[in-house]
């Protein structure tokens, strides 16, 4: 029997009951059927889900505002979302996190594939930051919070709820810590050989990306000697493991000051700062600019932010990766290494890599490709859901 308070949302009869069977998480508003009743919900509720026989397949959350219109929750109908609920996904989360990271820096949570539909957990040692970006999960933040803190044991619980994923949700923006007091600082996070500066309330999204740890490590192995350019740098990311893999020089480029300063910051912390020169300014003008002034360098990497974030997007965000790679592969050496990245799940790999070697082949330069990086283990992909394999990074030889 299923729980008798929760409402009932079901599939149209050309819905594909097996997707959901076989492990699909959500449900798009145009597979459901569609009333007064079901229009009402109020997003974030739960209900369960039927196919169009008005048999239970799933307990899901309903958001009649988002394209995504369910999002499955637990195969049992009649499952209870509370703080045991929260918790026993978490424990499963932070048993293979234990298991590959020797500090506790790492995503804790990486939304669907980890059994919570839209929320990002990032944890900082003592700290963790909480994106609740569907509204499920916006409205029980507090048995999500005490179940985190039961099995992390952080003692500072930090909610960003920024980004454009919230406002698919119809969600509101706000950061705010929960639990615990602010970070005074910025955390320092040691990886591949480097320090970090993640800045937990002002920085872009949780304050440090994790999921380009492994890239980072393999772009360092490239550097070991040479000049290396970071494109779109943040704190840094490649440029200073490249420097912590024996990089004699490196050179960040990014928009945002306060995240070149943070990238300084965490060079002097590592011993780098001799090595390493920060430029602000916009991406494209500054490789326009670094041509102009007859730069060249052993490694370039550029990890722009996502040019293609929706279908809707993507021709643009195509020609965008394209632009880049041709304006990008005049500034490496002969022999030298280009690395390109996209965070865009509507790119996917295939055409990413079209729009790579299109971009190069139009510079007049020739490569090969010797290398393909995704996120790093802490940030699985779902194999149901493509979205969930968002990151591509691309090593070429040029």
């Amino acid at each position: 029997m299923t729980q008798p308070s929760l409402p009932f949302v079901r599939l149209k009869p050309k819905a594909r009951p097996q997707a959901i069977r076989h492990g699909f998480p959500w449900v798009y508003d145009n597979e459901v059927v569609t009333d007064r009743r079901t229009k009402g919900l109020a997003p974030g509720s739960l209900a369960v889900l039927e196919d169009s026989e008005r048999r239970p397949l799933a307990l899901v959350a309903v958001n009649p505002k988002s394209r995504i219109f369910c999002r499955v929750l637990d195969r049992d109908p009649e499952a209870r979302i509370d703080e045991a609920w929260f918790a026993k996904r978490l424990k499963k989360a932070l048993e293979m996190r234990e298991r590959l990271y020797g500090e506790p820096f790492y995503r804790l949570c990486h939304a669907e594939p980890d059994g919570l539909p839209g929320v990002v957990i990032d944890r900082f040692g003592d700290v963790a930051v909480v994106q609740p970006n569907a509204a499920w999960a916006n409205a029980r933040m507090e048995p999500l919070v005490s179940a985190l803190v039961a099995v992390t044991g952080v003692s500072t619980v930090i909610m960003n709820g920024m980004g454009r994923a919230r406002g698919l949700e119809g969600l509101d923006e706000v950061t705010k810590v929960l639990i615990g007091q602010a970070p005074t600082a910025p955390i320092r996070v040691r990886m591949n050989g480097a320090t970090y500066m993640a800045d937990l309330m002002g920085g872009q999204k949780t304050g440090l990306f994790f999921d380009q740890r492994p890239n980072h490590a393999f772009a360092a192995k490239l550097a070991r000697g040479g000049r290396v350019l970071d494109v779109f740098s943040h704190v840094g990311g490649f440029a200073l493991a490249s420097l912590a893999g024996g990089a004699g020089f490196a050179m960040s480029v990014d928009g945002s000051a306060s995240a070149l300063a943070l990238a300084e910051e965490g060079a002097r912390q590592s011993g780098f700062a001799d090595r390493f020169q920060t430029r602000k300014g916009d991406a494209f003008d500054m490789l326009a600019q670094l041509a102009e002034e007859s730069e060249s360098f052993d490694l370039v990497i550029c990890d722009p932010p996502a040019f293609a974030p929706s279908k809707k997007a993507l021709d643009a965000g195509l020609r965008a990766y394209e632009r880049i790679a041709r304006m990008a592969a005049p500034l490496v050496k002969d022999g030298g290494y280009l690395a390109l990245c996209s965070c865009s799940h509507a790119a996917d790999l295939q055409k990413f890599r079209t729009a790579s070697a299109r971009g190069i082949g139009r510079s007049g330069r020739t490569a090969q490709l010797i290398h393909t990086g995704f996120a790093g283990p802490d940030h699985p992909l779902m194999p149901q859901l493509a979205e969930s394999g968002y990151l591509k990074s691309l090593f070429f030889r040029l």
